[in-house]
């Protein structure tokens, strides 16, 4: 299957033209693969969205994107990347993906929310791709649901991105909607 084209940045694109490119995006059925052969890739997402070989960064962009696509969350909350043949564990320190680029559409219950992750996916904040904040008021930990079980972290630039747009609307509790959902911008219990 060959890899569609990356998209590096957001701001050329309309909403429609994302929401056509996410749908557009096709994915191995790993859900559907329960190969017997199994270990462990010797790999590891880093808290930044580095992917690491035996302890060296991968550098190849399309290699990891390659790998985001077999990639599945387990339901003891482990990853292993899937093919039919293997099941391998990987390791992953916070979110397998970080969602690095928004761009928004509209306002108040009108708007909408596209995210570019660093592995080039993107995603549509809606009911199936919830915004959650984690952590704490002095250290809020902002993810976006992405697929399977998976989050992005939304990045510190983004996520400030998202706070000054719901400052501005003034909502309360702060807050932004996107595709009919409000997403509240504080941490939840």
């Amino acid at each position: 299957m060959p890899m569609p084209d990356l998209v590096t940045d957001l701001s050329p694109l309309s909403l429609a033209d994302i929401a056509r490119m996410a749908a557009d995006q096709r994915l191995p059925p790993v859900a559907s693969w329960n190969p017997e052969q199994t270990g462990h890739s010797r790999m590891r997402i880093a808290r930044d969205g580095t992917w690491f070989h035996d302890g060296a960064p991968i550098r190849r962009e399309t290699m990891v994107r390659l790998f985001s696509t077999i990639l599945r969350r387990e339901a003891d909350d482990s990853h292993v990347l899937v093919t039919p043949a293997e099941k391998l564990v990987i390791d992953v320190d916070d979110a397998p993906f970080i969602a690095v680029e928004v761009k928004s559409d509209g306002t108040g219950n009108a708007r909408q929310l596209a995210f570019r992750l660093n592995t080039g996916d993107l995603v549509l904040a809606s009911a199936h791709h919830l915004v959650r904040i984690a952590g704490s008021e002095n250290n809020p930990r902002p993810y976006l649901g992405v697929r399977g079980g998976m989050e992005a972290r939304i990045n510190r630039a983004v996520y400030y991105e998202l706070a000054t747009m719901a400052i501005d609307e003034g909502a309360d509790p702060p807050g932004l909607w996107s595709s009919g959902m409000f997403f509240a911008l504080s941490p939840t219990p």
